[in-house]
């Protein structure tokens, strides 16, 4: 027996020994490979003998991809400076079952604040790494949204991401993998330094917390997209896969049963084409330079999970830009379903529906040197106020009664979205529906670090800036 003959032997014998209980399956499916190594092996010494001219050369330097000319990372750094003034914000007490107000306040903070790493080092492939310290001084006590980052303020990974155009001439397939933002409703996968709103329509907080279980909307996930323009019609889709690990282990894990997140998002663009190239990045405002309608049409499934037995989103929603005017809404239908056993063992299917979507209008104007824009926008969100349905919501953890924001103010831009100041007023209200006083159904009733409250009004001030 020769060599290869005694290094093919033991694999063959492994593949002999029977598999016994659970493992049966998997042991069968590594018998078939080792089995399968064993014959390639074998076969191998009745292959005709390479003569010396055929035998590759072992000695050959490997030719490595090589990275583009003159690559540099890029690095950007992005701030939001708020000061807000903000009125009518009340805690709730528990002890007295009602609402107490707080003083009224300015608070001044770092909404957002990033720190991104970006290049293409190689042809046709791209990385994006960001690193975020937002919400630096915020005061939990005033009226806007969000956690607070103290005193010693913490820095986290926001986006890390590579993107690889697969065909060299086109952008009609592009792979997207690592931590960034299932590409579903516009407002949640446009950055804040793009929108036109003071801040971002609430209306995203009810889809990331439905599809991700976080605020950030990241997780980690695959997506093909692809882009096609042709004489005034585009088309910009995006299929992804992604596993949100927040449901069960503090956050660590997406439970003992395993179902992963299908988002799709098909984009048909009419006139002016939203994007040149393919990308994740969004604009609201093109100043002045398109004229286009986009229609954009999302759909979201998840298995059963430990949470629930399914998750569902469906949703529409567009975006004009013509000349002067900006005009975009969408709407997302939420869903969730699943089983509770009652005391008599057996189970009750139960289902949670809510809603939320928003409209915006802003007008650019020239004044002097600059660009001035008035800027509307109603966000609602629709839950249950059923109390078996608010029950049920609760059960699988979504959110429920209702919420109304309105935001309406003017943005003077100084160097596009590189630089622009914003003064604003933010109105707010809410209805709990059957779940009553000190129930923390919606953002309206909630504040992470407090508890139950009725958020208020504010008056903004703020600062975009990007260098």
């Amino acid at each position: 027996m020769n060599k290869i003959q005694l290094q093919a032997f033991p694999l063959l014998a492994l593949a002999s020994v029977p598999a016994l209980g659970q493992y049966q399956l998997r042991s069968t499916i590594y018998s078939i490979l080792l089995v399968v190594c064993g014959i390639f092996a074998t076969t191998q010494l009745h292959a005709t003998p390479l003569s010396s001219t055929e035998r590759p050369d072992t000695t050959a330097r490997p030719q490595w991809l090589p990275k583009q000319p003159g690559f540099r990372p890029t690095i950007k750094g992005m701030v939001q400076l708020w000061g807000i003034h903000s009125t009518g914000f009340e805690v709730f007490d528990a002890t007295t079952g009602s609402y107490t107000p707080v003083d009224d306040r300015i608070n001044i903070s770092l909404r957002r604040a990033r720190i991104v790493l970006s290049g293409t080092p190689y042809n046709r492939l791209q990385y994006t790494v960001a690193l975020f310290y937002d919400q630096t001084g915020r005061d939990v006590l005033s009226s806007a949204v969000g956690t607070a980052n103290k005193a010693e303020p913490a820095v986290g990974i926001w986006d890390a991401f590579f993107q690889w155009n697969v065909l060299p001439n086109g952008e009609a397939l592009n792979v997207v993998g690592g931590w960034f933002r299932p590409q579903i409703q516009r407002e949640s996968i446009t950055s804040g330094w793009s929108v036109n709103s003071f801040e971002k329509a609430t209306s995203q907080a009810y889809l990331r917390s439905h599809l991700v279980g976080n605020g950030s909307g990241r997780t980690s996930g695959i997506n093909v997209g692809g882009l096609v323009n042709r004489d005034g019609l585009g088309v910009l889709y995006n299929v992804g896969l992604f596993t949100p690990q927040t449901l069960a282990l503090g956050g660590a894990s997406i439970g003992q049963k395993f179902a992963p997140l299908l988002a799709t998002r098909l984009v048909v663009t009419l006139g002016d084409p939203e994007l040149e190239r393919y990308g994740i990045a969004y604009e609201t405002n093109y100043f002045n330079e398109r004229k286009g309608l986009s229609l954009d049409f999302n759909y979201t499934h998840q298995g059963e999970t430990d949470l629930f037995t399914a998750a569902r989103t469906l949703g529409a929603g567009f975006l004009l830009n013509y000349g002067r005017v900006n005009f975009d809404g969408e709407w997302m239908w939420l869903e969730r379903t699943g089983r509770e056993r009652l005391p008599d063992q057996s189970l009750r299917l139960t289902e949670a529906q809510s809603g939320a979507g928003h409209i915006r209008l802003g007008v650019n104007l020239v004044v002097g040197k600059y660009i001035v824009e008035p800027v509307a926008m109603l966000v609602y969100f629709d839950g249950a106020t059923a109390a078996q349905a608010q029950a049920d919501a609760n059960a699988l953890r979504l959110s429920s009664g209702s919420e109304t924001t309105a935001d309406v103010g003017v943005n003077w831009y100084l160097d596009r979205k590189n630089l622009k100041l914003m003064l604003h007023y933010n109105f707010r209200t809410g209805d709990p529906g059957a779940a009553g006083d000190g129930a923390q159904v919606n953002a309206f009733f909630s504040q992470s670090g407090v508890g139950a409250i009725r958020r208020g009004d504010w008056l903004g001030l703020g600062l975009n800036a990007i260098f």
